[in-house]
């Protein structure tokens, strides 16, 4: 092995180290509100996630996991105002924890995560989600997380990667009408196929895409600070492993392997219902915190524009028909899973 990866292959292990000792640091920041963990069982698929402020998005979240063989919901709560802790402490198959602490100190949630993932992950097929996401896997009508874990543990695979797909409405955000617990896509329905561009990272092993309607509408003119969409949220986890940026690198690096062709592994899509009418708000308020991004000065034009209710609309879009024509359009794939 050359000397430089023999070099890279050492700090990533370094790097991963000290991601955990900083997950088992922060995981003091979390109170428990409410534990049941203890119904956890052997084989179980559970799923992990930092909310704040999503009550509305909530419902639809935990019934659109249930129905895919999520059995237990792992959730920190991030000093939210709008009910949201309520709502879960009355959902059997919820575990949540409580922190009023800084999003961005504690590495934008990740560390929570990581200490949550370190404590009750290991051995489980663990899905790591936000509460605007929902993911639609191959088959999803008449097959389930359970079906596709099989499959992956057969091929001693442990990772299913998913692009993160923006959906949109054809007005202005503000004319968003959704009822609770109704699918994102009856919403907004629409999203972005051709305008994506694929890149290999060799630092981690991971292929990058950006694109979709917030390149396309915010950072036409920045395009190399829009939002990453690849992402890793589904892993057999190890107490070992650890997230590094959101979901969208995990080490050890092997396992960022999800969207290399070469393995022709089936790969899914996170539905992004991010741009309902309450997000002008939640855009005006992330901005006042500046707590969302490294350097969050880069996206005061971003947080502005969104809160200006602008149309995401555009005739290039096309209407969610479910995973069929996301196979169709090269959002996701099924690979050798038949």
């Amino acid at each position: 092995m050359p000397v430089y990866d023999l070099w890279r292959k050492y700090r990533l292990r370094h790097k991963r180290r000290y991601l955990l000792a900083r997950a088992w640091i922060k995981r003091r920041e979390l109170e428990a509100v409410q534990l049941r963990t203890a119904k956890i069982r052997k084989g179980d698929i559970l799923a992990f996630a930092t909310v704040r402020n999503e009550r509305l998005r909530l419902p639809y979240f935990l019934d659109h996991h249930r129905a895919l063989g999520v059995l237990h919901f792992l959730i920190i709560d991030n000093g939210s105002t709008d009910g949201t802790s309520d709502y879960l402490l009355g959902q059997p198959d919820v575990s949540l924890w409580r922190t009023d602490q800084s999003y961005r100190d504690a590495r934008f949630g990740m560390d929570w995560i990581n200490s949550l993932l370190m404590r009750y992950g290991h051995d489980h097929w663990c899905l790591t989600l936000d509460a605007d996401e929902a993911l639609i896997i191959p088959f999803n009508e008449t097959r389930t997380l359970h079906d596709l874990t099989a499959w992956l543990d057969t091929r001693r695979c442990r990772v299913f990667s998913a692009m993160m797909l923006d959906l949109y409405g054809d007005g202005p955000i503000s004319a968003v009408s959704y009822k609770e617990g109704q699918p994102v896509w009856d919403a907004l329905p629409y999203y972005d196929v051709h305008n994506y561009i694929w890149e290999m990272q060799s630092k981690y092993n991971d292929i990058s895409i950006r694109g979709g309607p917030r390149a396309r509408v915010f950072f036409k003119d920045q395009p190399n600070i829009a939002p990453h969409l690849h992402k890793t949220p589904l892993v057999k986890w190890h107490g070992r492993f650890a997230y590094v940026s959101s979901t969208h690198v995990v080490l050890p690096r092997e396992l960022n392997c999800g969207f290399d062709a070469r393995l022709n592994l089936p790969t899914g899509a996170l539905l992004h219902s991010k741009f309902l009418p309450d997000m002008m708000e939640k855009a005006r308020q992330d901005n006042l915190l500046r707590e969302y991004h490294l350097n969050p000065h880069k996206y005061d034009d971003y947080y502005a524009a969104v809160a200006r209710d602008p149309t995401l609309w555009s005739e290039d879009g096309v209407r969610y028909h479910g995973w069929q024509r996301l196979e169709e359009d090269g959002i996701l794939t099924r690979g050798a899973w038949r």
